[in-house]
């Protein structure tokens, strides 16, 4: 199955992604703000980068940003998870290398849909 990255500042929504993905049998890996989640992306070999766009210090723009620039992980699909909905930070993140885009709160089966998606299942 997939090495996952969760970025969020959020214990509680890491998680709930946990919970929902580890099911799967996926490998989940967290990071709580965009700083710790730029070093597991240098340490590790990721098959999906999901963060979140809130967070101290390295948000989640920047991050993608970070990672697309980069030499390691540089392709990881990334989906970016988030309670903003502004057209232009939606095109912010497309610019910068995002693959894909979903709301908070979210469901199961919609988190699922877009990890089948972007891993190519």
């Amino acid at each position: 199955m997939a090495t996952i990255l969760l970025v969020d500042d959020s214990a509680a929504i890491r998680n709930m992604l946990k919970a929902t993905l580890e099911p799967s049998g996926h490998r989940i890996l967290e990071a709580s703000g965009g700083r710790a989640g730029l070093e597991v992306v240098r340490q590790e070999a990721l098959d999906l980068l999901i963060c979140d766009q809130n967070m101290p210090g390295l948000d989640g723009l920047g991050l993608v940003k970070a990672i697309r620039a980069g030499s390691n992980n540089r392709d990881v699909p990334i989906l970016i998870l988030t309670t903003e909905t502004s057209d232009e930070m939606k095109s912010a993140f497309r610019a910068a290398g995002a693959s894909g885009w979903m709301s908070k709160p979210f469901t199961p089966e919609r988190l699922e849909t877009a990890l089948n998606k972007l891993l190519g299942n």
